[in-house]
């Protein structure tokens, strides 16, 4: 048994008063979890401390929370290894800026804490050299209004968004005497998506849902993808066109990775809206937000220079070629016109100061042959329509095997042996 401290942020409203931090010692086996350490502070110290939970097992996905401010599932992060992370988080914040003093009230959902660790925790500037002090903060999931202590009101925005994208098969023709049958293999494509608990640690991590609360979302766009790959389903193109034409749809994601970090079954939900993303374009559909535009041009861009030309990309996602330019649209003109506070901080901040990042179509290729290994990928690409997931954690260090010798080096090998025993 180890002794861990869980400082949890509650709230209370039947007190009238705003949101405040408390401290609840516990002792637990390191291999159990944060969620049976919540549970002991509630029998032991505190009765009123609300928790949702159920299966205990990762599979209801009901008690998700933010642990050392990363969306997860109380039930399947173990204490000792989240009491790891926040000794982690201590070392790394305490010789940083001060942070609130312990007990101080949280002002409110304005002044929660965003990024989840260092403003979150009071008290981390005295932890330096006390690892074994360190609380693992424990507060409730992000994007979502909360109800009480770790309880959010997930019906107002995780489940009122998943009804928005239509969360059920819509096949045409009568139906079947019994079910619709198809081939294994065709279902493949959609597992991944269908292994959703829909727990909301996505939608919680979400920081396009953040910027814009209208956002579909990640969990609502990967159930979507759920019902587009599938060949029962006789509605994808309305499907996609109807996600495509939303402002807050699936060019509203900014690839932050974050709901892939969330996620506890591997959902991997952005992956989920690329593909939705790419479904889209497929069909030939455009957007309001011209993100389909977008997508086009910096893949031919790379294609053609091998680095992004940032200023002929804002022309092309908005006007794209010879005739998007000589007569734009209201909606091109509109959003040239909104870029222009990007570019000027682009230009204030010296992203943008050379002549060659300010004049579209002046940035350089790439040196050398580079430009030709970047479009034998892209001929690779053609040839093979390989889907590949981009996203990669960490690394492993393992020592790289010995390259294998050549026809030539093993040529070279054997004559040199020859020579040797001539001589």
């Amino acid at each position: 048994m180890a002794e861990y401290t869980l400082k949890i942020r509650r709230y209370q409203p039947e007190s009238g008063e705003g949101p405040f931090w408390e401290e609840f010692e516990v002792d637990l086996d390191p291999s159990l979890s944060v969620l049976d350490g919540i549970l002991q502070a509630k029998d032991r110290d505190d009765g009123s401390l609300a928790v949702r939970c159920s299966c205990r097992a990762a599979i209801c996905g009901s008690c998700g929370v933010k642990v050392n401010g990363q969306s997860t599932l109380a039930c399947k992060t173990q204490i000792g290894h989240a009491h790891e992370a926040a000794n982690r988080m201590a070392s790394a914040t305490a010789s940083g800026p001060r942070t609130r003093e312990s007990g101080r009230e949280i002002a409110g959902d304005d002044e929660r804490d965003r990024t989840g660790a260092e403003e979150a925790a009071p008290g981390h500037s005295a932890l330096a050299g006390a690892e074994e002090v360190a609380p693992i903060l424990v507060e409730p999931m992000g994007n979502m209004p909360v109800i009480k202590d770790l309880i959010v009101d997930m019906e107002s925005t995780h489940w009122q968004k998943i009804r928005r994208v239509t969360p059920w098969l819509l096949p045409h023709g009568e139906p079947p005497e019994r079910e619709y049958v198809v081939e294994p293999e065709s279902m493949i494509d959609i597992t991944q998506s269908m292994a959703c608990i829909q727990c909301g640690a996505c939608v919680s991590s979400c920081l396009s849902m953040e910027a814009d609360p209208d956002f579909i979302g990640p969990a609502a766009l990967a159930k979507a993808y759920r019902f587009v790959g599938d060949p029962r389903d006789a509605e994808t193109v309305e499907r996609l066109h109807d996600l495509a034409q939303d402002p807050h749809g699936i060019y509203d994601c900014t690839h932050c990775f974050s709901c892939i970090d969330a996620c506890p079954k591997g959902v991997a939900p952005m992956d989920q809206i690329m593909r939705l993303r790419r479904k889209a374009g497929e069909e030939g559909i455009d957007d309001p937000n011209n993100g389909h535009n977008h997508v086009n041009a910096f893949v031919k861009m790379i294609e053609k220079k091998g680095t992004n030309d940032e200023a002929l990309l804002i022309q092309e996602s908005y006007a794209p070629g010879i005739k998007g330019k000589l007569k734009p649209s209201k909606g091109a003109i509109k959003g040239l016109v909104e870029s222009l506070p990007t570019v000027l901080r682009a230009i204030k901040t010296g992203k943008a100061r050379s002549l060659p990042k300010l004049i579209p179509g002046i940035h350089p290729k790439l040196p050398g042959g580079a430009q030709d290994e970047v479009k034998a990928i892209y001929k690779h690409a053609e040839e093979h329509r390989e889907e590949f997931n981009i996203y990669i954690t960490g690394t492993d260090d393992v020592e790289p095997e010995p390259d294998e010798p050549t026809a030539a080096t093993l040529a070279e090998e054997a004559a040199a042996a020859a020579e040797r025993e001539e001589s």
